[in-house]
């Protein structure tokens, strides 16, 4: 699988990363989550990247002996997978990606715990599907398993279980997985490497041209500038990534896009050395681990209910506020108690999510009457900051 050159640079790279010190480490790298995208560790043909994989690996290995808790999220099963076999033409698409990932998975993680092994770190998979964030129960399982490794420094790798994920129940892409992983984790910061430096305000290489090195919760829409082209062997582009990007941010993470191809380009960032990526700025705000579960739920939402104009005053207030029955004029869909449920306004407007104490046939009873207890607690609920700024405005 590896020619010498490896095992050479293996040893030679060992000897630097045991004497290499992190000068000027922040807290904010406490923990961090890596994104790796398929671009950065496959070659144009689609097979993997054995030198690059290994650059990352070394990168990753000196934060992991500087006692940094790494969780690596990387792309790549899919094209790898596509450049070891042709299915034959009666194999629809949706099948023939379930193929590409059984066989490029296997490959990847391969490659993976032999690079890592070299460092005597130990490393563990773990593949997900949307469905392993859909309720409160799945997602502690989830979060438990990944805490677990890494209280006994087995480091992480996660992908999309490609396998069976399919439409509806697949990730926008590992941008996206990346954002719920780091979110889940209480990581101090995102990293998501690309084949880029980062988001730029124009197109890349036209004169005028210059990257965006700082974003927060004051810039501006940036949509004009993004291009939506997709890579070639990934699901999403620069506009979703920083839709995602904008989104962990404001849940007090703090994001880089930065190009994987770049050597010690993770290191780099952590140490604060004057390279190339475009830095999302955390939110100063902290929120509970429920409300970032729920902050990520929407596509598992069960139902929906409408609320009148008073209850949307005061969800979309400055103060913390429970929904009450009483606000509730209508009920869509059904769902139980615990299920999460979208709330929207007369005109159709997303108000927020929250998990229900009531379920449907309970909450379309009791429209309009005031119960002791609240339809969704604060404490389980999430307000939809856009329309919470227009509104205030």
């Amino acid at each position: 699988m590896f020619t010498y050159s490896i095992n050479f640079a293996t040893n030679y790279i060992i000897s630097r990363v045991n004497s290499y010190k992190l000068k000027n480490s922040k807290p904010d790298f406490k923990r961090i989550a890596i994104k790796v995208g398929s671009n950065v560790i496959t070659q144009p043909d689609g097979s993997l990247s054995d030198g690059r994989i290994l650059r990352l690996v070394e990168d990753v290995a000196i934060l992991y002996k500087q006692g940094i808790e790494v969780i690596l999220i990387s792309s790549g099963a899919v094209a790898a997978g596509r450049s070891e076999i042709s299915p034959s033409k009666k194999t629809n698409i949706i099948a023939a990606k379930q193929i590409w990932a059984a066989i490029g998975q296997v490959k990847l993680m391969s490659s993976y715990q032999f690079l890592f092994g070299k460092y005597g770190i130990q490393a563990g998979q773990l593949l997900a599907t949307k469905e392993s964030f859909r309720d409160r129960v799945h997602y502690l399982n989830m979060k438990n398993c990944i805490s677990a490794m890494l209280e006994n420094r087995v480091l992480p790798i996660v992908n999309e279980n490609d396998t069976v994920s399919i439409n509806e129940l697949m990730f926008t892409d590992n941008d996206e997985l990346s954002g719920f992983i780091s979110s889940m984790m209480d990581c101090k910061s995102l990293i998501i490497l690309s084949n880029v430096d980062g988001v730029y305000n124009g197109i890349p290489g036209e004169e005028g041209t210059e990257l965006i090195a700082t974003i927060d919760e004051t810039s501006g829409d940036l949509e004009k500038y993004i291009s939506n082209v997709k890579s070639g062997f990934g699901r999403g582009g620069m506009l979703t990534k920083c839709s995602i990007a904008r989104k962990i941010a404001s849940h007090g993470v703090d994001v880089f896009i930065a190009n994987g191809t770049r050597d010690s380009i993770i290191s780099d960032i952590v140490k604060g050395k004057n390279v190339p990526y475009t830095h999302f700025i955390a939110n100063s705000k902290r929120e509970s681990g429920i409300k970032k579960w729920l902050s990520h739920s929407d596509t598992f939402a069960k139902g929906v209910v409408i609320i009148n104009s008073g209850a949307k005053e005061a969800l979309l207030g400055d103060k913390a506020t429970s929904l009450l029955v009483i606000g509730i004029i209508g009920v869509k869909g059904f769902f139980k108690s615990g299920d999460i449920v979208r709330i929207e306004d007369k005109d159709g407007n997303n108000i927020g999510l929250g998990k229900a104490q009531y379920d449907s046939d309970k909450a379309e009873k009791n429209i309009g009457k005031k119960l002791s207890k609240p339809f969704i607690h604060y404490d389980y609920l999430v307000i939809n900051e856009k329309v919470r700024s227009v509104f205030q405005d």
